[in-house]
């Protein structure tokens, strides 16, 4: 992992300070703030990541898309955003199905191992069972670009060959936790049949249990194409998901699954979407 400190820069001589430069000063440092942001939240220099309408493009102007691989809905057309859940099952899960079910959307879940899909299998079967897409999210949460080539290995095989015992298919979809990655996880992800999956939209549901805030934080940073996420495992989570699929519908979003919103291009392995 590759350090996020700014380069150094050579400064003129001291001037006077007026507002103008304290402005200056204060953009600079946001800059500065962001770019070490991007850094830790990738774990490496550059992350090269493809959105969701550069792979429908690709897709639909190579040869041979026709209109089935569209699927259920054209995203192209249609103001599409997808909801994801991080870190589960838990005991939120059924609840949040329920809601899902409701309210007619499809889901992606970003499934942890350890405590999770070990303790709530019966879970992770309803989501498949009822179209939403299980996917990845590791098997300890440990930091991937942190730890050696080994056990990297460990905490995405895992999770794949629980999923697969559970609902007959291996996962094709993973988001490392925390955001983070670098060519080495993106080179074991493709050799395991895995596509990095990140976010555009977070309501940081980890630092809050106040449910009207989270759908605020949500519904402001939606845009089309969006890429959502959320926790069912923290309290105040799953109690505003309603208002967030009522308010977004209201505002012409259509919910789609992660591979749903790439149709009729597909996620390939050892790339990062976001």
């Amino acid at each position: 992992m590759y350090s996020a400190r700014m380069p150094a820069v050579n400064m003129p001589a001291p001037m006077k300070t007026t507002r103008s430069t304290k402005r200056l000063r204060r953009a600079a440092s946001a800059l500065a703030a962001g770019a070490a942001l991007t850094l830790a939240l990738s774990g490496c220099t550059k992350l090269d990541t493809t959105s969701p309408s550069t792979v429908r493009k690709d897709a639909a102007e190579a040869k041979g898309a026709d209109r089935a691989a569209f699927g259920t809905v054209d995203c192209r057309k249609a103001k599409c955003v997808a909801l994801t859940f991080d870190a589960g099952p838990s005991e939120n899960t059924p609840r949040l199905l329920r809601i899902l079910k409701e309210k007619k959307v499809p889901a992606t879940f970003f499934t942890l191992g350890k405590n999770h899909i070990e303790k709530y299998p019966e879970l992770v079967k309803q989501m498949d069972a009822e179209g939403h897409e299980v996917a990845s999210h590791t098997w300890s949460h440990k930091i991937l670009t942190k730890i050696d080539a080994k056990e990297a290995r460990k905490e995405l095989e895992r999770p794949n060959e629980a999923i697969e015992k559970l609902i007959g298919k291996k996962p094709t979809l993973m988001r490392p936790p925390q955001g983070r990655t670098n060519d080495d996880v993106n080179k074991l992800s493709k050799e395991l049949g895995l596509a990095e999956i990140l976010w555009t939209v977070t309501a940081k549901d980890y630092t809050t249990d106040d449910s009207k805030l989270i759908q605020k934080r949500v519904i402001d940073q939606t845009k089309r194409d969006g890429i959502i996420l959320l926790h069912d495992i923290y309290k105040g989570t799953v109690p505003a998901v309603p208002g967030v699929i009522d308010e977004l519908k209201k505002r012409g979003y259509v919910f789609v699954t992660v591979p749903q919103l790439l149709a009729p291009g597909k996620a390939e392995p050892g790339k990062v979407y976001r």
